[in-house]
């Protein structure tokens, strides 16, 4: 379950994206957390939804872009780091909290506008309703 208040562009557990081989570089260095995920599969609470396309580890600002291929005609979402619930570095897996049907449902992805402060509270909005509204 997502602590409350929910944050939408935080890690839940930032150290799990540190404790790997293939790190980045330390968060008090750079700001950043994390390791690479672009290429990890994305398992929704309901199944498969995608791979990482894009990730974010800015500390306080974090995110993924998840190509969806086929399942939702290939749009890409953007999924706030606060919605990733675990990883598996060994099977190179994201496991999100939400359904599906939640992330499919989420404001369009726009590759023009998606770091606009505008863009980022419709998606941290839209996200923080979904765990008032239900919550995992």
């Amino acid at each position: 379950m997502q602590p409350t208040p929910f944050t939408p562009w935080a890690w839940r557990e930032p150290s799990a994206l540190g404790n790997d081989p293939v790190t980045v570089e330390s968060a008090e260095e750079t700001g950043r957390a994390g390791v690479d995920l672009v290429g990890y599969r994305v398992e929704a609470t309901d199944g498969h939804i995608g791979s990482i396309d894009k990730a974010s580890y800015d500390v306080g600002d974090a995110f993924l872009v998840v190509d969806t291929g086929p399942w939702i005609f290939g749009r890409k979402v953007l999924l706030p780091a606060g919605t990733v619930q675990t990883f598996d570095h060994t099977e190179r897996k994201v496991y999100v909290d939400r359904t599906k049907e939640q992330i499919k449902d989420s404001p369009e992805y726009d590759k023009e506008t998606f770091e606009t402060p505008e863009y980022r509270r419709q998606v941290g909005d839209y996200y923080t309703g979904s765990y008032r509204d239900f919550p995992y």
